[in-house]
């Protein structure tokens, strides 16, 4: 696992002044946010924070109301779109292939952004495709259907199609949900090594504060749309930021294996004898 948490805060993707709304109702408001280049960036938040649509945002699937996405120095409305496709990959959450589609076949629709009437399938296309089945190791499920696949390698092909379309930066929402733990750890150590490995740009969207602090080099804490708190996990995250942002009492403690900060929820009835027990 990479443990510098060292990563400049200067990146190739950020927010400004955005303001994000469904149906009028405004979800981010006034945000500004950079990701830092080459880092793995965790966003945690309570539910309707505004985690997921940012990301749309970032990934242009949202256009914001007020402000702008900038991707690598240009408001990213201004590019054409198979040019951000080339720059940024998002992988949403829960993605489902059509039925019978093999492992292989979905993997070669991430260099669909590569294609065009003058540039057919080439092969750098097929080496790209081999080079990214063998590194999330799905090399051997190649001609598997995805829906025949367990849970975590499912993950693992979608990741690998986003992969495929060679792109610096990916944007991954909720890339563990319905993964049972062992699973979960499985992909983000796949997406931790692929950083180490590839350099790639992450933003990723995790519900568990305790693996977002394990594998995040860059935690980014929203509440009510807007950034409460950002840095290593070792400097923001702590029990008064899970009391604002979660309204959730706990404790804070090293884990003791990798000495990321470790989030120990308290019940309702421990919380309501540690407020009495503080004098007033």
């Amino acid at each position: 696992m990479t443990t510098s948490h060292d990563r400049a805060l200067t990146g190739p993707l950020e927010g400004r002044a955005l303001t994000l709304d469904y149906g009028g109702q405004p979800i981010v408001d006034g945000l500004d946010l950079r990701i830092p280049a080459g880092a793995v960036t965790v966003l945690v938040g309570a539910n309707g924070c505004g985690k997921s649509t940012l990301l749309k945002a970032f990934a242009r699937l949202l256009r914001p109301r007020q402000g702008v996405v900038v991707l690598n120095g240009q408001d990213i409305r201004s590019k054409p779109t198979v040019q951000v496709a080339r720059e940024l990959a998002i992988l949403p959450q829960t993605p489902v292939a059509p039925e019978g589609l093999t492992v292989q076949q979905l993997v070669r629709m991430g260099r669909y952004p590569h294609q065009g009437w003058l540039r057919q399938w080439t092969r750098e296309d097929h080496d790209k495709v081999e080079s990214v089945l063998a590194a999330t190791g799905l090399a051997e499920f190649r001609d598997r259907p995805v829906d025949a696949l367990s849970g975590g390698q499912r993950q693992r092909a979608w990741i690998a199609m986003t992969l495929a379309q060679d792109a610096d930066i990916l944007l991954l929402d909720e890339p563990t949900t319905y993964l049972d733990l062992a699973h979960q750890i499985d992909v983000l150590d796949m997406i931790d090594g692929l950083n180490a490995s590839l350099g790639k740009t992450v933003v990723m969207v995790l519900h568990d504060l305790n693996l977002a602090a394990r594998y995040g080099h860059h935690l980014v804490a929203l509440r009510q749309g807007r950034v409460h708190a950002q840095g290593r996990p070792v400097d923001i995250l702590n029990e008064a930021l899970v009391q604002q942002v979660f309204g959730l009492a706990c404790r804070i403690v090293p884990d003791p294996v990798y000495g990321s900060p470790l989030c120990i929820p308290l019940d309702r009835r421990q919380s309501a004898r540690r407020s009495q027990a503080v004098p007033s």
